[in-house]
C-alpha cells in the first residue's frame, strides 16, 4: 500500500518589489541604488529600497531626506503603482503555468502546490533546477528578480524563502526541525507582539525553545494555536495549501488629498465622490453594507471621525450619500485645521443580488444593470465617461482630480485571483480555462526534461 505524498508548497515572492519594478520600467536605473518615496509628492518615506539602497543603510520608513544623505548617488523614485500592478499580473501569468495550483497572497507573493510534481514533472530534472528555471524566466521576461523557497508548508516555505534572499533555499522533507530550531518565533508570518511576548515570558524565544516545552502547556496557554505551533516547531506541520474565495468583510478608502483643503465643503465633495465609487464596487460584487464609518486626519496629523449603522443593508447612493453627509458634518463642527486625509470604510457587509436585468423586477437589479453599464463605458471611453454629479463637480473644484493618481496596490488575494481569472461577481470564474493550459505545460515540461 503507497504512501501519500509529502506536502510541497513553493513561496515566491519579489525581490523589493517596488524597487525592482521601477527598474524594470526603466533600464537606465538598473544597477544604481533605488528606492521609492512615498507621501504626496513621492518625496515623504521609502516605501521600498533596492539591494544596492539597502548596502547604504537605506531602509523602508526612513525619510527621504535621510536616505538621499546616506546614498548621494542613488535615485528617488515616485511610485508608479499602476506599472506595480501591470509587473504583478505578468508575474503570476509564469507562475500560473508551473503548478496544477497558484494561490496569490499580495501583489508579489504566492504560493504554489508542488505535492504531486516528482511524479508528473520531475523524474528527469530536480526541484532546485525546477524552481531556478522559474525564477530565470521571471527575470528574464517580467525583468524583475525573485526569491523562493520550498517546504512542507506555505508558512515554512515562507521562511525559508526570507533566508534564502536573494535565491532559492529547499527544507527537504525530515529537516524540518532542523532548520527552525535557531530561528526566531518572530520570524513566523502573522505572529502578533502579545504572543511573542506571552512566548518570552514561558522562555521560548526561538522555535527550538518551543519544540522541547510540553504541548499541553501551549494548548493550555494558547489553545489550538498553541498546539500548532509545537507541530510546527517540531517539523510535523505539513498542511495542504488550499485557494479560498471568501466575501469581502469590509471595503474602504484611504486617501491624501493634494493639498491641505481649507474647504471643507471641497472636503465633502471629495468625501462624496469617494464614497460613490466603493459603493458601485459593493454592488458589482454583489454587497451591500450594515455600517459606515468616517475619519478626516487634519494637517497638523489629528484625527476626528464618526460612523453610521443603517437600519437595514444598503446598496444606494442617495441612502448612503445622506448618511455620510451627515457624519462629515457632525465631524467637522467645531474644526478649523485644513483637512490632509479622509478616510471611508463599509463593514459587516451582506449579499445583494443584483444580476444585471435592465428591466428587472426590483430597484437592485436594475441598479446592476447600471453599474454595469457604467463600467463598460467607463473601460471603452475612459474613467470620465459617465460620472456622477459629485464627481464632476469634484474635478471641477480642482485640476488635480481631473487625473486622479492611482491607489498603492495592497491588494487583498480576492482582487489579485479576479485579476488573473474572473470577475467582480466570481473571482474564479475562469480559472478552468487556464487549467486546460496547464495540463498541456506541464506535458511538454515532463518531455523536455
Amino acid at each position: 500500500m503507497g504512501t501519500a505524498p509529502h506536502n510541497r508548497i513553493l513561496h515566491v515572492d519579489g525581490d523589493s518589489f517596488f524597487a525592482s519594478c521601477e527598474i524594470a520600467l526603466n533600464e537606465n536605473l538598473r544597477g544604481r541604488p533605488v528606492w521609492v518615496g512615498g507621501g504626496r509628492r513621492g518625496d515623504g518615506i521609502v516605501i521600498a529600497a533596492n539591494r544596492a539602497a539597502k548596502q547604504f543603510g537605506v531602509k523602508t520608513g526612513m525619510a527621504c531626506f535621510e536616505a538621499k544623505r546616506l546614498c548621494p548617488l542613488g535615485v528617488l523614485c515616485r511610485p508608479h503603482y499602476d506599472g506595480y500592478r501591470d509587473i504583478s499580473e505578468k508575474m503570476f501569468r509564469v507562475l500560473e503555468q508551473y503548478a496544477p495550483l497558484l494561490v496569490p497572497v499580495s501583489i508579489d507573493e504566492g504560493f504554489l502546490d508542488f505535492t504531486t510534481m516528482d511524479s508528473v514533472v520531475w523524474r528527469n530534472t530536480t526541484p532546485e533546477k525546477y524552481v531556478r528555471e522559474i525564477c530565470d524566466r521571471i527575470s528574464r521576461e517580467v525583468k524583475i528578480p525573485v526569491s523562493a523557497g520550498l517546504a512542507s508548508s506555505s508558512r515554512l516555505a515562507k521562511l525559508a524563502t526570507d533566508a534564502a534572499k536573494p535565491g532559492f533555499l529547499e527544507i527537504k522533507p525530515g529537516e524540518e526541525k532542523e532548520f527552525l530550531k535557531d530561528r526566531s518565533v518572530r520570524e513566523l508570518s502573522g505572529i502578533g507582539k502579545n504572543r511573542q511576548r506571552s512566548l518570552a515570558a514561558l522562555g521560548a524565544l526561538t522555535f527550538g525553545h518551543v519544540a522541547q516545552m510540553p504541548s499541553s502547556l501551549l494548548k493550555q496557554k494558547f489553545g489550538i494555536w498553541g498546539q500548532q505551533l509545537w507541530l510546527f516547531a517540531n517539523g510535523r506541520w505539513h498542511e495542504p495549501l488550499l485557494l479560498e474565495v471568501k466575501d469581502r468583510t469590509t471595503i474602504s478608502s484611504n486617501t491624501t488629498l493634494p493639498d491641505d483643503e481649507p474647504d471643507y465643503e471641497a472636503a465633502l465633495t471629495f468625501a462624496l465622490s469617494e464614497a460613490t465609487r466603493l459603493t458601485g464596487q459593493l454592488r458589482r460584487e454583489q454587497l451591500q453594507a450594515r455600517e459606515m464609518s468616517l475619519t478626516i486626519r487634519f494637517a497638523d496629523f489629528s484625527e476626528a471621525g464618526g460612523g453610521h449603522r443603517f437600519r437595514e443593508p444598503q446598496f444606494l447612493n442617495s441612502i448612503i450619500n445622506t448618511a455620510l453627509e451627515g457624519v462629515f458634518r457632525d465631524v467637522m463642527q467645531g474644526q478649523v485645521k485644513p483637512v490632509r486625509q479622509i478616510r471611508i470604510a463599509f463593514w459587516n457587509l451582506a449579499r445583494l443580488d443584483t444580476q444585471p436585468t435592465l428591466w428587472g423586477r426590483t430597484g437592485a437589479e436594475r441598479w446592476g444593470a447600471l453599474d454595469e453599464a457604467t463600467q463598460e463605458l467607463n473601460a471603452k471611453f475612459g474613467n470620465a465617461a459617465v460620472m456622477t454629479g459629485a464627481q464632476l463637480a469634484l474635478r471641477r473644484l480642482d485640476d488635480a482630480h481631473k487625473n486622479p493618481k492611482a491607489k498603492c496596490p495592497f491588494a487583498p488575494r480576492r482582487e489579485i485571483m479576479k485579476k488573473l481569472w474572473g470577475t467582480d461577481a466570481d473571482p474564479l470564474a475562469h480559472k478552468g480555462d487556464w487549467e486546460k493550459r496547464l495540463s498541456k505545460v506541464s506535458k511538454q515540461a515532463q518531455f523536455q526534461h
